[in-house]
């Protein structure tokens, strides 16, 4: 199961509809990637499971910032 460490996107479940109308259940997994970003207050590069959207804020305005916004501090995403 794929799960975002710092958004925590997780796979959503619907029903396919084709034109008959007839239900099939099937899961819609979010696109999570290995992300590699440098924590200055640690000294190296960390390795995380984020969505993309993630990846693209991160990379916009740094991880600290991106926790602090999603109300979470480093130790919860390590």
């Amino acid at each position: 199961m794929a799960k975002c460490k710092v958004s925590g996107k997780r796979p959503q479940h619907g029903n396919n509809r084709p034109w008959s109308r007839k239900a099939t259940q099937r899961i819609w997994q979010p696109n999570v990637q290995q992300f590699s970003v440098f924590v200055p207050e640690l000294g190296k590069n960390v390795r995380l499971r984020v969505s993309a959207r993630s990846m693209r804020s991160i990379a916009r305005i740094g991880l600290k910032e991106y926790l602090r916004k999603q109300g979470l501090t480093l130790q919860d995403v390590l």
